[in-house]
């Protein structure tokens, strides 16, 4: 037969598999059928009981909300050097390498093998070359669903790197944050340390004068040891802030890196959309929700494979040999035939891997419900936190000023002799407890508002950005 008449039945046989093949697969159910089955019990309301937000779009950029240019050169170095953030970019390459391999079974598997032999080596002079091609008619679909099945695989993975990329510039955010109130914390401790010393010598004037007495020195020289006590704990502490936020940089944890002296103004209320939205907005929940498709391809797939397999194959050869007279003298030779593989008994190993791809589908979307109702609680906690953080910090306010006041009253009538150090002490230690608290209050709303925008899905950059990343 001629190579013509054989390459082109070939190129016929090719054509009428893709007809074969070309017949539908069943796609995954959409994301709002997913959501009915998962959430059966969460009666999502029309809007967020914290409402204190804007009922308005999520925006994006909220980095910039904060008016720090430090702040977001930090990110961006957290993004470019955070060892956990590289590992889910490496998942996302790895992903994107599954889809190739699965898309290249539904295209023809081509080999040649080539022999060359002469009289010495013992190859009786035989030379030639074979050429081999195969493809599988994926007439049930079982190479299409796993190949739907990488995709979707692919897209999991992908949203997990983009709520990867918003989680660590939370984390760097709320490190960054930290890492001032720690050193502004310090700051305070420095200052009612000095305060407590500026009493001791107070009381040992008085001493040596002579209306003092060594009860008062005492106490005052122990109130010190306890403020110094309290300063080297906060510097510990702002050191251990300083080295976590380098960790997250990619530095080395040298306690050296260099923050603001104060907290960033508190932005004003942002928009926070529905709650209907918020499934389709966050990453993290798009990611679940493609892992349930991947898991319904899966199935799929499993059911596919307990049906004959259909192949078509073609070859051709060209022998010639110097010492033995070939029987066949038509070279080159060229051959097209089909395989069907019928699995007849495999001990249920193909039904238990329905099985088992099913149960992969239960708990896929089991995991979508777990997620989703996590990121319901993410909004609704980040509100009440907001709206508890700000009534405190009113409070705080006010308790400062009237702290502050009862001590300088205190110390007025400490130093004429009306009341005792220990009156003074109390109250300085009452307004060191009512500037921390409302330091840490100033510091966690901060906080809280950039886990509101992490709980919502906006992302911290522009949409250019997230884009083109």
């Amino acid at each position: 037969m001629r190579a013509g008449d054989i390459a082109g039945r070939w190129a016929l046989a090719v054509c009428a598999a893709g007809a074969v093949v070309g017949c539908a697969i069943k796609g995954p159910p959409p994301a709002a059928d997913i959501q009915r089955e998962a959430l059966v019990h969460t009666a999502v309301p029309p809007g967020w009981k914290g409402n204190i937000g804007l009922a308005q779009p999520v925006i994006d950029r909220w980095l910039d909300s904060f008016n720090d240019p430090g702040l977001v050169a930090l990110v961006e170095e957290a993004l470019m050097y955070n060892a956990d953030l590289k590992a889910a970019a490496a998942r996302v390459e790895l992903a994107e390498g599954y889809v190739k391999v699965a898309g290249a079974s539904l295209l023809p598997a081509v080999g040649v093998l080539a022999h060359g032999g002469d009289k010495s080596g013992g190859g009786g002079g035989l030379q030639g070359i074979f050429l081999n091609a195969s493809l599988e008619l994926d007439v049930w679909g079982r190479i299409r669903y796993g190949q739907a099945a990488t995709q979707a695989q692919y897209a999991s993975a992908d949203a997990d790197y983009a709520y990867a990329r918003q989680s660590l510039a939370a984390l760097t955010a709320k490190s960054y944050f930290l890492a001032i109130e720690a050193g502004l914390q310090s700051a305070i401790a420095a200052e009612m340390l000095r305060a407590s010393e500026d009493l001791l010598r107070i009381a040992q004037d008085r001493l040596r004068i002579g209306p003092g007495d060594e009860q008062a020195v005492a106490e005052a020289r122990a109130n010190v040891g306890t403020f110094r006590d309290t300063l080297r704990q906060v510097q510990y502490s702002r050191d251990q802030a300083l080295r976590a936020l380098e960790l997250v940089l990619g530095r080395y944890p040298a306690a050296e890196i260099a923050v603001a002296e104060q907290l960033a103004t508190m932005p004003p209320p942002v928009p926070v959309g529905l709650p209907s939205e918020l499934l389709e907005r966050r990453p993290d929940v798009i990611a679940a929700e493609r892992r349930v498709a991947a898991a319904f391809d899966r199935v799929e797939e499993a059911k596919a494979a307990l049906l004959p397999r259909i192949s078509l194959t073609a070859g051709g050869s060209n022998v010639s040999s110097e010492l033995l007279v070939l029987k066949d003298h038509s070279n080159p030779v060229w051959s097209l035939g089909a395989n069907l593989l019928a699995p007849l008994y495999q001990g249920g190993a193909l039904s238990a891997q329905v099985e088992i791809r099913t149960a992969e589908q239960k708990l896929a979307v089991a995991d979508y419900a777990r997620i989703a109702q996590r990121a319901f609680n993410d909004v609704e906690g980040a509100l009440s936190a907001e709206i508890s953080l700000r009534d405190r910090d009113a409070i705080l306010v006010e308790n400062v000023k009237d702290n502050q006041r009862a001590l300088d009253l205190a110390q007025i009538q400490y130093k004429v002799g009306k009341i005792d150090l220990r009156v003074v002490e109390q109250r300085q230690l009452a307004l060191y407890s009512a500037r921390t608290s409302r330091l840490h209050v100033q510091s966690e709303q901060l906080a809280q508002r950039v886990n509101l925008h992490l709980a919502l899905g906006g992302s911290f950059e522009g949409a250019d950005k997230a884009a083109a990343r």
